[in-house]
């Protein structure tokens, strides 16, 4: 059952101006992701969290955020390659939809899978993760730096 599913019923889309952050934003997607992601594609919505990211160092907003950061690729990242024994420069996107092909199953799935473990992992306070499920926030770079 996944965070959408409330006692076996869907739980009801929320409008943009409820969420929160990222993790809201992607719980949204996992409900619907014909609606955000063009043809479900992980690299679609990397470009979309990349944006996000931006829009964040934009407007100097202070939010956790896993899955990249001017300089890093980002927390996700870092531990999907801990958990898939390689690392790759190509990025958290390519990489899941390679596992995902080879599995013969759905790369937006595998994503949200991943996602679920990498939180579980951090809300039991491996990866530096703070009490509260949010891990640690990285430091915003000058905007003449980014």
């Amino acid at each position: 059952m996944t965070d959408s599913d409330v006692g076996g019923t869907r739980r009801k889309p929320r409008h943009v101006e409820d969420l929160t952050d990222v993790y809201d934003f992607l719980e949204e997607v996992r409900l619907r992701p014909g609606m955000w992601v063009r043809r479900s594609s992980l690299q679609h919505l990397d470009s979309m969290l990349t944006g996000y990211r931006v829009a964040l160092g934009i407007h100097d907003i202070a939010e956790p955020f896993d899955f990249w950061n001017p300089g890093s690729q980002g927390r996700f990242s870092e531990w999907l390659w801990q958990r898939l024994g390689r690392h790759s420069p190509l990025g958290w996107a390519t990489e899941v939809e390679r596992e995902a092909e080879q599995s013969a199953r759905p790369a937006m799935e595998m994503f949200f899978e991943l996602l679920d473990e990498f939180r579980a992992a951090d809300h039991q306070g491996q990866h530096g993760a703070k009490p509260g499920g949010h891990p640690p926030t990285e430091t915003q770079q000058p905007h003449a730096s980014d």
